[in-house]
């Protein structure tokens, strides 16, 4: 397998995603049963793994601990801080230099591991410069605690001033088909930067696997329900859309999912996405993207399709949307 550039390592094209194998989706999985995920995929040959101290609350680092910590120098490890479950139990956006330092600390000791490979700003807290939250991250790097430096839901103005206190290793945003704000100005500034641009729900919460098409079966603390495209009015208008590249797909010999992928993949060598599944077969099928290649005219009847203009909702709601950072279409 070919790899890609992630700050100081080399990695799989195509990254896991590790949320919802403790959360955000629906019931996930039994420990027993997200252990086996975990094992296989490094055996399919993903060598990138992403959680965070938000996911599951902490104990998505807990569950990659207790599970690789015998095949840690299998695979890059990225965790993310800055967001998490505060002492009251509520989920809390704080960049401040000491909260960083300590969750970074929390973070090592339920990851088992000495060091995190690529360490992200999971949100930048507008209370705070980012060049305070990414110098806590600089001084990690110093420490030894973290290897790379990575933001998440930014734009490119800050990516640039982050820039100016450390380099900026991976810069991780919502990418993919119906969601294209990346293409603004991040993905230009990550080339010119240096930074691999790494794609979160490249499968867009699982619309373009085809598999959901009922919004109103999806459980209720399910995070989508709180989404405006997941709304079922929106949605249905999005189905009429994944209908005419379920088309595209098949023309080009391609499950949905690997065809969305295999978009992502041929966009730019500087993108890596990362998928989530608690589905050994879904592991398989996306793993195999890494091999196929779109043809030009498919590329063309996409960007077609769907896009930032054909797309019907917003990607989060209004209390969502005024946490991030990263650029919106006029």
């Amino acid at each position: 397998m070919n790899t890609r550039k992630l700050g100081s390592f080399e990695c799989s094209p195509i990254g896991l995603g590790c949320m919802n194998l403790s959360h955000a989706y629906g019931t996930p999985p039994s420990e027993k049963d997200a252990e086996q995920v975990l094992l296989q995929a490094l055996d399919m040959g993903y060598s990138m793994l992403d959680t965070a101290a938000l996911y599951g609350f902490g104990n998505n680092e807990i569950l990659l601990g207790k599970a690789l910590k015998g095949r840690r120098n299998d695979f890059v490890l990225a965790s993310k801080c800055g967001m998490f479950k505060n002492d009251a139990g509520v989920r809390e956006i704080n960049g401040r230099p000491e909260m960083i330092k300590k969750t970074c600390e929390d973070s090592l000791r339920r990851l088992q591991t000495d060091v995190i490979d690529l360490y992200y700003l999971h949100r930048w807290d507008k209370n705070v410069p980012i060049e305070d939250s990414v110098g806590a991250l600089s001084d990690l790097v110093s420490e030894g605690k973290i290897r790379d430096v990575g933001l998440s839901e930014v734009s490119a103005e800050t990516l640039r001033k982050a820039s100016k206190v450390h380099p900026i290793a991976a810069v991780q945003t919502e990418y993919s088909l119906w969601t294209r704000n990346a293409e603004i100005a991040v993905l230009d500034t990550c080339r010119e930067l240096g930074a691999t641009f790494v794609a979160f729900s490249p499968l867009a919460r699982a619309f373009l696997t085809g598999k959901l098409r009922d919004v109103n079966a999806l459980e209720e603390r399910d995070i989508r329900r709180g989404m405006p495209r997941f709304y079922p009015e929106n949605y249905a208008e999005n189905l009429q859309l994944l209908d005419r590249v379920e088309s595209v797909a098949k023309a080009e010999g391609m499950t949905l999912a690997q065809l969305s992928l295999a978009w992502l993949l041929g966009r730019d060598e500087n993108i890596i996405p990362i998928p989530g599944t608690t589905n050994p077969d879904h592991l398989k099928e996306n793993i195999s993207a890494v091999d196929l290649q779109l043809s030009a005219e498919a590329f063309l009847q996409l960007d077609q399709i769907i896009n930032q203009s054909t797309v019907t909702g917003s990607r989060y709601n209004p209390a969502t949307q005024a946490e991030i950072d990263t650029e919106e279409f006029v």
